[in-house]
Parts: structure tokens; sequence; C-alpha cells
């Protein structure tokens, strides 16, 4: 699962992708400067990992991860191929997720592609452009289901109904997530196009250092500019971050958090929010070998969890042991736990709980 990295050229993209993946991206002052996609597996930090190893002491913990995908900056006209638009529209359309960096901070050291700084128009200009690129594909896909609806066939004639619902929604200015339509259609009719604006996205505010705790009025801008999208907003100093980053020593970095107000690294809680747009949830496994997070999406039920692991677990599936977090964390052990009666015995159909801690049955 794939979160992409958007925006306009310089507005911080880079250096926010070296923040959450410290994989040193090329980060400069003039646009264009990243081309091909830069690409990061991150951890996504999780409290509970270290509650289980405290509790359990396992050879190696290991943490569950998201990939980021620093995406090159687009410009207007990218729809038509300007700046090299159509290979970083592609690029966006194989993520699952958008992380759309907007600039909302003034420096007149930093160049603006525009010349000034307007997060509402930088964001416009981004919609846009995706928004043409749906356009340019629903309009394909009409031409074709017309030809077959006009022959009488009921499936080409709702089909043709619902394109042209998206095409009038696109020519308003409006992305595709915010359409309003049954889960059916979608999955039937707009899942399969894989449009672009249908993608779940997260807007992350690019602040200074003073804004980062509680923003700024650009931000409260675009707070109110996504009011009526499918969007969250998450407010980070991208700068500061990457200052925090640089140094090596724990406790620093932690003075240095608390010195501007915060309790943890803003990319901490960008990565978590990044792995909540991708619709994922965690359950652990935990045993003297390790303690691990497992990734699933949101409503996945026990074989599913067990075929992260191998797929023979989920052909061969008996049942699954399970243990709350809370619960565990609670008693104390795995042990402690059954002699309370917590442990529960969970079949097929059981859907799996965020922080589940879960050992599998299965015979292949």
């Amino acid at each position: 699962m794939k979160a992409g990295i958007v925006g306009l050229p310089n507005v911080g993209k880079s250096t926010l992708f070296n923040c959450l993946s410290n994989a040193k991206a090329q980060s400069a002052n003039f646009p264009f400067c990243t081309i091909e996609p830069n690409i990061g597996v991150v951890n996504v930090p999780d409290p509970r990992l270290a509650t289980l190893e405290n509790l359990v002491s396992p050879e190696r913990v290991i943490p569950a991860t998201v990939e980021i995908v620093d995406i090159a900056g687009l410009v207007k006209g990218a729809s038509k191929g300007e700046g090299l638009g159509n290979q970083f529209l592609g690029n966006i359309r194989e993520t699952d997720a958008i992380l759309h960096v907007l600039r909302c901070f003034d420096n007149d050291n930093i160049v603006h592609v525009d010349g000034s700084v307007d997060p509402i128009r930088d964001k416009d200009t981004i919609d846009m452009e995706l928004q043409l690129k749906d356009l340019e594909t629903v309009e394909k896909k009409l031409e074709k289901v017309k030809r077959t609806a006009k022959t009488g066939h009921k499936e080409a004639q709702k089909e043709a109904e619902v394109l042209e619902q998206i095409k009038t929604h696109l020519e308003s200015g409006q992305s595709v997530r915010s359409l309003d339509c049954s889960e059916d259609d979608f999955t039937t009719y707009i899942k399969p196009l894989q449009f672009i604006t249908a993608k779940p996205v997260l807007y992350v505010c690019n602040v200074d250092e003073a804004s980062a705790v509680s923003g700024n009025a650009y931000v409260e801008q675009v707070q109110a500019a996504v009011a009526s999208e499918k969007a969250e907003v998450l407010v980070l100093a991208v700068g500061t971050e990457a200052d925090i980053n640089e140094l090596d020593d724990f406790e620093e970095r932690q003075l240095f958090l608390e010195d501007i107000g915060l309790d943890e690294p803003g990319s901490a809680k960008l990565i978590r929010a990044a792995y909540q747009l991708l619709n994922l949830q965690t359950y652990f496994t935990a045993g003297p070998k390790e303690v691990r997070a497992w990734t699933i999406k949101i409503g996945s039920v026990a074989p599913q969890a067990a075929g992260v692991i191998h797929t023979d677990f989920e052909k061969g599936f008996i049942r699954a042991e399970v243990i709350s977090f809370d619960d565990y964390k609670s008693h104390g052990s795995e042990t402690k736990v059954k002699e309370a009666g917590k442990m529960r015995v969970e079949g097929k159909n059981y859907t799996v709980q965020d922080g589940d801690v879960m050992h599998f049955l299965f015979n292949v």
C-alpha cells in the first residue's frame, strides 16, 4: 500500500519525504528537483509495540510499515503533458492515497513557482490538473459504454448513467471522492477506472516553526476550503522537522520538540494518519522469538489476517486465539490472560480488531 506525496514544485515535498523515511531524497531550492519518484518504506510509530516488548522480552521487534512515494511537482498544464505531467500523473495513479503538501509559510528566500504564497490557489491548481486527467479517463470510457447502451444493454445503460454523473461532477470542479453515490456504484463502476481524484487525500499544511502547534491564517483558509471534502488536514513544520532529524541524540530531539510545544514529531502523526488514510489497521503476534505488528485492511476477517503471515495459514485456517491489547497490558502476560479467562477462541467469521494479539491454528 502506497501513499504518494504531491504538490506544486518547491513546497517541501522532498524535505517531508526525507523526514518520514530518512532516505535523503534530493531537496533543493528550485522547481523540478525531483523527477523520478523516490520510494521509502516507513515504520508506523506504535507505542503498543514497546509495551508488548517489555512484557514479552522477545529476540526482535518488527513494526508495521507503509510505503511513501515522493512524486515530482505538478504544474499548470500537467494533464496536457506540461512539466513532464503525464509521467507524474501516472506515478500518482499507482498510489493508493494522496498526501497533498501545501505551502503555508512566508519566506522570501524560498522561491514559489507562482511568485507568491497562496495555498488555496496552489490546491486549486493541483486539483484542476488531477480532475482534467480524470475527465479524460471518464470521457474515453463513456464513449465506449454509450455505444453498447444504444443496443439496449441494461448494464451498459446503468454504467453510462453513473459515468455521466462523474463527468458532470468533474466539469463543475469537484473531485470524484466527493461524489454522492452508493457503495455498489462506487465498487462496480468507479473503482475499476482508478480515478486519481477518487483516492483518499490528506492535506499537509507546511508551516513555519512558530505555527507548528496551532497553525496560522493560511491553515485556516485550507481548513475552510476542504470542509466539504472527505479529507483530513494536518499541520506540520517540515523545515523544523528536518532540523530535528539532524540531531543524533534522542534527548536533544525531545528537548527541541518540547521547546516548540510538541509532544512527538509531527512526522509520526503524519505516518499514522497516512496508515489510517489507506484504511489499514494493526494486529500483533507476540512470543519469545519476536513481537510483530502485522498490517491488514480494516474489516478483515481472521483467515485474511492469517494469510498476511503465510497463504497456508489462510488456506488451512481452523481458529484464532485472540487477546485484546488492553487485556494483555493489564494482566501482563499470556498465561495470566488465560487464567483470567480473557483469551477468546474465534472462527472464520471473526472481524479482527485493531490491536488484537493473535495466534492462529491451521492445518494444510
